[in-house]
């Protein structure tokens, strides 16, 4: 058996426009990369972490990679030590589950390391740990996808309940971050906690539409219910140029766009790789109109999560 291995971990889309906190779906590039080495006693120690600009804590009990693994071990009652290395390959603070793909890389190398103990699936709740320290709050809508891939409902928490649906074949996915910083917590405050009973209808419709048109290959019915009623108007105040940026995909094809997560990055989903990379390129000039740097990435619907690197 291995005593080291190299995990990459996908980036996530959350929300999904109209499904606040239910919906998730993992992504084929950006993603972290985690190494992790066997220790000969029970230590846990962050031993390197790379693209954080020093942003990321070494200790073992507030870092997203390290949290999930020890819950994993207290669960097992196993006692062993591994030597960590944390590569973020992508920006902290950016809606795309950066968080997640650490806690999810972290926990799915131990398992590895110690002969799959358990089913990737029940890995699920120790990931949320990770989430836990993140944000304050153990959500899944990151963690399920990036660990399971695909695209994944959170139907509850209690008891924690997921469904992983059958997403279209040409679905692409262009997300653009803004280089500009969210906190997903200040974003979380920003929130109005009352809501009125149509809009909740016109979102719950939405969420059964965009379910509905991704399992029957469906895409204008995809494109008809990404409309957020509920979340995207308030979250949008804190994204410059948003408005624009999401007309602009629009005006070039895409069949619909929002926030990715709390953002500040801003997804749109197409039919097709070609139309996605053009739609891509459009929502960054408009972002270069306005001064602000951005990163493109272009992305089918990554269906297997994480994965061992050589």
């Amino acid at each position: 058996m291995a005593d080291s291995i190299k995990i990459f971990a996908p980036a996530t889309v959350a929300n999904v426009a109209c499904g606040f906190d239910i919906f998730g779906l993992a992504v084929d590039n950006p993603g972290d990369e985690v190494v992790l080495s066997k220790r000969e006693d029970d230590q846990i120690i962050i031993q390197e972490i790379t693209g954080d600009e020093g942003k990321l804590t070494k200790d073992p009990e507030k870092n997203t990679v390290t949290v999930p693994v020890l819950r994993y071990l207290e669960k097992l009652g196993i006692k062993q030590g591994f030597d960590v290395r944390l590569h973020k390959k992508m920006p902290l603070g950016s809606g795309l589950g950066s968080s997640s793909a650490s806690s999810v890389a972290g926990v799915f190398a131990a398992n590895k390391l110690l002969g799959n103990p358990m089913e990737t699936k029940d890995l699920l709740p120790f990931s949320m740990e990770g989430e836990r320290v993140a944000c304050g709050a153990a959500h899944a809508d990151n963690v399920a996808p990036a660990l399971l891939g695909g695209f994944v409902i959170i139907r509850s928490y209690d008891p924690l309940d997921f469904v992983q649906i059958k997403t279209p074949s040409e679905l692409y996915v262009s997300i653009v971050h803004p280089d500009i910083e969210v906190n997903t917590k200040d974003a979380r405050i920003i929130l109005r906690q009352e809501a009125i009973l149509k809009k909740i209808i016109a979102q719950t419709g939405n969420v059964a539409g965009l379910v509905v048109g991704l399992m029957t290959d469906n895409y204008p019915l995809i494109g008809r219910s990404m409309t957020d009623y509920l979340i995207e108007p308030n979250r949008s105040i804190l994204i410059p140029y948003f408005n624009e940026v999401k007309q602009t995909a629009l005006n070039h094809g895409a069949l619909g766009a929002s926030i990715s997560g709390a953002g500040p990055s801003i997804f749109a989903f197409s039919k097709g790789k070609e139309t996605a990379e053009k739609v891509g390129v459009e929502m960054k000039k408009v972002f270069a109109k306005g001064g602000i740097e951005t990163n493109l990435f272009v992305s089918g619907i990554n269906q297997n999560g994480p994965r061992i690197l050589d």
